[in-house]
């Protein structure tokens, strides 16, 4: 009976469809580790990257994993590491969700995942089928149980391989992040363990995909239920663990390393969110517009972490109603981060709109939210002629607040390609605003200390599309809003359960009304990267023609 194994546990962040790229990405890897690791075990679907939606139900996509998987194997012939690997299988006219043992040049054995899940952004029960409840596997003579990712989350997969004699939980994930997520992980794990009485390996992936963001922080529990191995978050990191069987337990070599704080996790979130998504889709830097205000000053120094200041692109593009201070904070704010800042004064086309429109024989209508929302939409238009004739992808800097209640304009300032804070409330727009001036972790690319001026934090926000526009002309002050909001976007509760609350009864109706009478612009908005619990999108699907009126 073996009583020591060496494990690579590689937390890593591969690309979505590419096949190839990602096992290159890991015969690299464990060639690099050479002869003194039994076993490398990589994240849940690594080999096609998750999530795959309905590329996954192309034949040749299929035909390309099990080229790939069957590939990988004969590589093991060399005596090297075990393989331990996630991905889809085709099962006659199925599709599995699969944990693949690659050992002795061959596909060894493979488990499919049981718990198939439906909620929030997954849809794995529209392509997937469940697997059936399954005993471990025995790699280089220790028997592991190989539960993937949801099968943790519930105790019935965890029970089948206590009971059929598994020594180990080993188990892969591709578990987005959130800002409470870490927490929830955590529990379930020691909850498991606690069961159990096993030790559990919980290996996550990395990086950015689309809407999701995944922020590794993969870790081991003994099994007592302490942590005894601590991945990093946030990063790309292979690491070597420990273990020895000691009077029938295994026991694993501490090796701890520290994560981020809330608002740090929140910031580097967002920063692996843009990085991936503007370098996998090949774009060769962003966009945006900077308008003096808080929201595009931390979305510019979210692109500047993330790809560097040289790639990144502001434009100021003034109207008569745009302050002085606003002026001086969007070039201040662009020399503080050192990108790339230009001026395009857009009066001379708010004039031509006007011309133009006067020739409408419509009824007469006195100025309002019309000449207002030209003056975004002629912005937005500027930013994707920019964006047309160079290449650089247009960032949109509305925040949740906004999108929430529609105080952004569609085809104006919600205009872009992805939109980087669209699921950040304002008031943690702020703290994450704070956070940074004070802190810049080594992998960022932006610059050292103070970068968003302390005037653009502290100024009352405005549109500045009028003389004098506040936002709190027509809007609660942000923390009495977030507040509602949360409680009608992530809690669904009911405006009486909010009141009681001590909300006031208007504001609560009010907000309702917007939010409900937003819906069909958040469906036409750019995607975003997920960081709260609720986000919108294929986290909240309301429909947009609606008779349910919560407001009356």
């Amino acid at each position: 009976m073996k009583n020591n194994i060496n494990i690579a546990l590689a937390q890593l962040n591969p690309k979505v469809g590419d096949v190839k790229g990602n096992v290159s990405k890991l015969i690299n890897i464990r060639n690099d580790l050479g002869k003194n690791i039994d076993i490398i075990v990589v994240p849940e679907l690594y080999l096609t990257g998750y999530p795959i939606d309905d590329l996954v139900l192309r034949n040749d996509f299929l035909e390309l994993v099990e080229n790939e998987i069957n590939r990988l194997a004969k590589l093991t012939d060399d005596g090297n590491a075990a393989i331990v690997i996630g991905a889809p299988r085709k099962d006659k006219s199925f599709l599995r969700n699969s944990v693949f043992v690659l050992d002795e040049g061959k596909v060894l054995s493979f488990r499919d995942k049981h718990n198939l899940p439906n909620t929030g952004v997954f849809d794995e029960q529209r392509i997937f089928s469940p697997g059936s409840l399954s005993g471990p596997v025995k790699i280089r003579g220790i028997l592991f149980g190989l539960p993937i990712c949801e099968d943790i989350w519930t105790d019935t997969v965890i029970e089948c391989l206590c009971e059929t004699g598994s020594e180990i939980i080993l188990s892969i994930n591709a578990s987005p992040f959130s800002i409470k997520k870490g927490d929830q992980r955590m529990s379930v794990a020691v909850s498991r363990v606690l069961e159990s009485k096993l030790p559990i390996i919980y290996l996550n992936r990395v990086g950015g995909q689309d809407e999701l963001i995944f922020d590794g922080s993969s870790f081991c529990l003994n099994e007592e239920g302490k942590l005894t191995v601590q991945l990093k978050d946030f990063e790309e990191q292979v690491l070597k663990i420990e273990l020895n069987k000691i009077q029938n337990k295994w026991i694993i070599k501490d090796n701890i390393h520290k994560i981020s704080s809330n608002v740090e996790a929140l910031y580097k979130a967002l920063v692996v969110s843009v990085r991936d998504y503007v370098f996998n889709n090949g774009f060769p830097g962003v966009v945006l517009g900077m308008s003096g205000g808080i929201d595009s000053a931390l979305v510019a120094a979210i692109a500047t972490d993330a790809i560097g200041p040289s790639l990144v692109k502001a434009i100021m593009m003034p109207s008569p109603y745009t302050s002085k201070e606003s002026l001086e904070d969007a070039e201040l704010a662009s020399s503080n981060l050192g990108i790339d800042y230009s001026f395009l004064k857009i009066e001379d086309g708010m004039d031509t709109v006007d011309k133009i429109l006067s020739d409408f024989k419509g009824p007469h209508k006195p100025a309002g939210i019309t000449e207002e929302n030209i003056q975004s939409r002629l912005r937005g238009l500027l930013l994707m002629a920019v964006s047309n004739r160079y290449g650089y992808m247009v960032l949109a800097t509305g925040n949740k607040s906004e999108y929430a209640v529609g105080y952004a304009t569609l085809y104006g300032d919600m205009c872009g390609g992805f939109a980087a804070i669209k699921d950040v409330w304002k008031t943690d727009v702020f703290n994450l605003c704070k956070w940074r001036n004070k802190n810049k972790p080594k992998e960022f690319l932006g610059p050292d200390g103070l970068v968003i001026p302390e005037r653009i934090i502290t100024k009352p926000p405005s549109a500045e599309l009028r003389e004098d526009q506040k936002d709190t002309d027509s809007l609660p002050e942000y923390e009495v809003l977030d507040g509602i909001l949360k409680k009608l976007v992530e809690d669904n509760l009911s405006l009486n359960q909010i009141v009681d609350l001590g909300y006031n009864i208007d504001d609560v109706k009010k907000i309702s009304m917007l939010l409900s009478r937003s819906e069909y612009k958040r469906f036409q908005s750019a995607p975003g990267p997920k960081v709260t619990e609720k986000a919108f999108g294929r986290d909240r699907r309301y429909p947009l023609t609606s008779g349910f009126r919560n407001w009356n």
